[in-house]
């Protein structure tokens, strides 16, 4: 069957539309179609197909191992291999299911020279032992017992490459009803060339729109039911985010701890400020609302809060952009490239961020304290989107934004007190606490032992009242719990400070995690970052910056490119792909033109031809073209003995048809006989024929 006009293009047109690969779609369209127009024609031979057929497998294996490695395959199972547990079988499958995704959405490409091939060709169809198998081994079978070979047969695969359009429109990544009206447009299209005229248009019609209502109701029944299966997915997920680094659901803090908190110079983000922007000065991983000053922890939530991680859907799967507030004003742009560990983490994101692009992440997650959660390859890379306005934090809520432990209330009324701060105004109320921290305390890593271990004041109280000397986290804890106090809702935050730059570039290592504090801002229904740890405390750090640190640095960059190139994050498998155009353009070359010299050789009789080839010589060969000659000409797939049969039947030699027979059985020995004839029996063909020849013309 073949493809109605300009169905092929469209379907192209509508593949390149669902995948993003419009350009080379309406190319390709192009070129196909124009085979109507154009006078331009190819004679490619069986072996022609057969070379074109084997490129265009052997692109499939090319594209295959290349979105393999692409889609970090080698890296997941070999994890899986050496860990296999829940998450490293996930992470093999999700591999797995992008490289067929990405598979599925080149096969267009792949097959267009062998569709291209039978446009540009004279012949009706492609050989069908070009893509059998079957066929192509009984050819061989026959050729070498000396046989008549099988009948050949053309198909016209058309239809087939339309089906394979259609097989990798469906590898969309937008959730719309586009792609199914387009689907059955497409499909009304070809039934529509291939209907029985046997019925009526009308029950045609109706058989088909019932098709349809039925596929449209099955299609938005599986889109709720993936939608459901992903909420409940996201909730579940959330449990099992126990990795290294900041944790969406608690932050352990280093209150109480005794002697010096070590930290370290390693490089853990890299930042790129994009389009003269100014990088951020904060970073923020997440927030948190309960404090537990037993165990010094501060928690995302309480009951269900804890976990309330909702998937952020994807705009472009093709681009890698996800929308945080649809609403923001997004004025300035970082790039940002931090590691997932465990292929899962909290995304270090600026405060309003609205929107991340040209993101590598798999899938991201949410939730109401502002953290975003990403499962990706090992190395993320994005361009962070942000402006002033609001976050995507929740509103203040007073139940958990306002909780203060009873244990921790003596002192902090105390410190009120003392800053004389109670019923003033929030602006008051910022000013004085800041500058209380800056004139009475100190930054400090290192804790002693309490003079009095037998009193019931926590170590949070005895920071503010007697020692006031400590890190970040008890600066943030303090104010936190100050500004709740003083009736300002506030949350604890954790991230990273942004203020050491290479070049054009900045790096954050891991001494550079810092906490602060978070107020509510009643007026903007925002949240603002209130930092009262003293500036001297990123001083207090470089002191412990270790003299061989340029080489750790060093080490740490060259790890980044290799990350890069490992988890895709670089152009050099585009310019690898692209570096096999030329060798591919070659072989091309050999398979389509050198057909025609190669023609050429078997027509003159070439002798290096006729060394491989035994029996080319053959005198029959002469009689058969005296034959044709005479118009008895031969069928494309009629064997020899009936041709001779129908040649004889109709001409004088019609007495002399059991010595022609065998004379065909002297030629078929001479041509495929392993063994060959013998010089008697060589001189008897040579004698029959040229015998033959005489009668002929007579």
């Amino acid at each position: 069957m073949k493809a109605p006009p300009f169905l092929i293009g469209s379907s192209l047109v509508f593949w390149g539309l669902q995948t993003g690969f419009l350009l080379p779609a309406v190319l390709m369209a192009v070129i196909l179609e124009s085979s109507r127009w154009v006078s331009l024609r190819w004679e490619l031979s069986e072996e022609d197909f057969s070379r074109i057929w084997i490129f265009c497998t052997l692109l499939l294996l090319g594209a295959a191992i290349y979105a393999f490695t692409a889609n970090e395959g080698p890296a997941d199972f070999r994890g899986l291999f050496e860990n296999p547990n829940y998450f490293t079988q996930r992470n093999a499958g999700t591999a797995s299911a992008r490289t067929a995704a990405a598979l599925i959405r080149w096969l267009p490409m792949i097959f267009f020279l062998f569709i291209a091939a039978q446009a540009f060709c004279p012949r009706a169809g492609i050989p069908l032992e070009t893509i059998s198998l079957i066929m192509r081994l009984r050819w061989k079978r026959a050729q070498k017992k000396g046989q008549p070979a099988p009948p050949k047969r053309s198909v016209d695969i058309s239809f087939a490459y339309f089906a394979l359009c259609l097989f990798a429109a469906s590898s969309r990544s937008r959730e719309d009803s586009k792609f199914f009206w387009g689907l059955a447009a497409l499909l009304a299209w070809a039934l529509w060339s291939q209907r029985s005229r046997r019925f009526r248009v009308v029950i045609w019609g109706c058989a088909f729109a019932t098709a349809l209502l039925l596929g449209y109701g099955g299609q938005r029944g599986i889109g709720h039911l993936q939608r459901y299966l992903d909420s409940l997915n996201s909730q579940w997920l959330a449990s099992f985010s126990r990795h290294r680094g900041s944790d969406p659901d608690r932050s352990k803090t280093a209150i109480g701890q005794i002697g010096r908190i070590k930290t370290s110079g390693k490089i853990v983000i890299r930042l790129e400020p994009r389009e003269k922007t100014a990088p951020p000065a904060l970073l923020r991983e997440a927030s948190y609302r309960i404090y537990k000053d037993q165990a010094s922890t501060w928690y995302a939530g309480a009951g269900r809060s804890k976990n309330d991680f909702e998937t952020i859907p994807e705009v472009s799967t093709n681009k890698g952009t996800w929308v945080l507030l649809a609403d923001n004003t997004n004025t300035a742009c970082v790039r940002i490239a931090c590691y997932l560990d465990r292929k899962k983490g909290l995304l270090p994101l600026a405060e309003g961020t609205g929107r991340l692009e040209n993101c590598s992440a798999y899938v991201l997650y949410q939730n109401k304290t502002g953290a975003v959660l990403a499962e990706g390859p090992g190395l993320v890379m994005f361009d962070d989107r942000f402006g002033p306005g609001q976050s995507i934090d929740s509103p203040s809520d007073d139940d958990e934004d306002m909780q203060v432990p009873p244990s921790e209330r003596e002192a902090l009324r105390g410190v009120i007190q003392e800053m004389q701060l109670a019923g003033r105004s929030r602006p008051d109320i910022l000013r004085g606490v800041a500058q209380f921290f800056q004139k009475h305390f100190t930054y400090s890593m290192w804790q002693a032992q309490p003079p009095d271990v037998r009193t019931n004041r926590t170590s949070l109280g005895r920071f503010l009242t007697r020692t006031r000397s400590g890190h970040c986290e008890f600066f943030a804890s303090a104010t936190v719990l100050l500004m709740r106090e003083l009736g300002l809702p506030a949350r604890y935050a954790v991230g990273y400070v942004v203020h050491e730059s290479s070049g054009k570039k900045f790096v954050v290592r891991q001494r550079d995690a810092h906490a602060w504090c978070l107020v509510w801002n009643q007026e903007r229904q925002t949240w603002d970052d209130f930092d009262t740890t003293p500036a001297s405390w990123m001083t207090a750090e470089a002191t412990q910056v270790s003299p061989f640190q340029f080489l750790s640095d060093a080490w740490s960059r060259l790890v980044f490119e290799f990350s890069r190139l490992r988890w895709g994050q670089t152009p050099f498998r585009q310019y690898l792909l692209w570096s096999l155009v030329p060798i591919l353009g070659v072989l091309l070359f050999q398979i389509i033109f050198r057909s025609r010299s190669r023609h050429a050789k078997r027509a003159g009789g070439s002798r290096q031809s006729e060394a491989f080839w035994p029996g080319l010589d053959s005198e029959f060969y002469e009689l058969e073209a005296r034959l044709t000659a005479r118009g008895i000409r031969r069928g494309q797939s009629e064997p020899l003995s009936e041709w001779l049969t129908r040649a004889t039947a109709a001409h004088v030699l019609v007495h002399e048809r059991q010595s022609l027979r065998e004379l065909l059985g002297l030629h078929y020995r001479y041509r495929f006989d392993p063994v060959g004839l013998k010089i008697e029996e060589r001189d008897l063909l040579r004698r029959r024929a040229k015998a033959c020849l005489s009668d002929l013309k007579s």
